[in-house]
């Protein structure tokens, strides 16, 4: 078995790389629909702003048998955790490819300097006792959650917006925000609290209006839609919601971003501009027929939100963390 490092991947790597990517979703999450080659392809070509990806090839006999994805957060981001996806074909699996590939990842982490890694598995699967096994500890459960568009009450969502929040409007816009409209946008990002409460290593991510604008970049680099809707008011963002509709597969969109700054909360903001982009979609988006989310288990607020716009839970995800020091390898345990 040999552990390649891929700088730029070429065409045939990235093919090579999506036959794992879909063979693991095949047997691991059959319900899902399978994950594009463009999907992969702006994966690995198109990291997210401010950060490196680093990617190794596990090849068995001149066969792609797992990969390895690390993103590294960038200098300003230093504190926050690195963050892996190991990857390993069913055909392959209890070879010892995914500790391989993992070692050298951990490597990397520490190389850099970075204090932790995260990971997500769905429960379940053989990810969680691998990564279990690996010294990760699960810091957040979430739960999945689908909403299938035809099933939304369109007199309820009529209703819905209608109610907005006195003294409080809405904005839209696809892509980058608008200028005038950057330096708000900001300040309602930071506004998002993603300290875990468990102590876990992530920090607030640092959002000022040339992030928000790399980050519609990387979107937009991988043939994907962003949409974002706002609620204002006067020259401030009291809450918002993103959705990213992909290139290649338009029919199930991802939730992105979900926010109501503190001073605007409880006035039914989220549902408000939820609802919002909902009728967006209907309009301008007719091929969307789904939005998956998910939430964690102790997000009660913004469960009771996606339940009442008519989300329905579908699996469990699992949020791991480990120590740089904890990681296997010649540093690590």
């Amino acid at each position: 078995m040999d552990i390649i490092a891929v700088d730029t991947p070429t065409a045939v790597q990235v093919r090579a790389w999506h036959s794992v990517v879909t063979a693991v979703q095949a047997f691991d999450n059959p319900e899902e629909p399978p994950q594009t080659l463009e999907q992969t392809a702006g994966r690995l070509t198109a990291p997210p702003p401010n950060s490196r990806l680093l990617l190794w090839i596990a090849a068995v006999d001149g066969v792609t048998a797992g990969v390895a994805y690390l993103r590294l957060p960038a200098d300003r981001d230093a504190g926050r955790p690195a963050e892996i996806d190991v990857l390993v074909h069913p055909a392959y699996r209890r070879r010892g490819i995914g500790s391989r590939l993992l070692g050298r990842a951990a490597e990397a982490v520490r190389e850099h300097g970075r204090p932790a890694v995260v990971a997500q598995a769905i429960a379940g699967t053989p990810a969680v006792p691998f990564l279990e096994s690996q010294g990760f500890q699960c810091v957040l459960v979430l739960t999945g959650l689908l909403l299938r568009l035809e099933d939304v009450d369109p007199a309820w969502l009529a209703d819905t917006l209608a109610a907005g929040p006195p003294g409080y409007g809405l904005v839209r816009w696809k892509g980058a925000v608008p200028d005038e409209l950057a330096d708000a946008f900001a300040q309602a990002k930071l506004a998002m609290v993603d300290v875990p409460a468990d102590g876990s290593a992530t920090e607030r991510m640092h959002w000022d209006a040339d992030r928000l604008r790399e980050m519609a970049d990387m979107v937009a680099k991988r043939g994907d839609d962003l949409y974002t809707v706002a609620a204002v008011r006067g020259d401030v963002i009291a809450g918002f919601t993103e959705i990213v509709v992909p290139g290649g597969s338009a029919e199930r969109a991802a939730q992105y971003d979900t926010a109501v700054v503190p001073g605007h909360r409880g006035r039914r903001i989220g549902i408000w501009v939820k609802a919002a982009m909902l009728e967006w979609l209907r309009t301008e988006r007719p091929d969307v027929r789904e939005i998956e989310t998910d939430n964690a288990d102790d997000n009660v607020h913004m469960l009771a939100v996606n339940d009442e716009l008519g989300f329905r839970r579908q699996r469990e995800y699992r949020d791991y963390q480990a120590e740089a020091s904890d990681l296997p390898g010649p540093a690590g345990r």
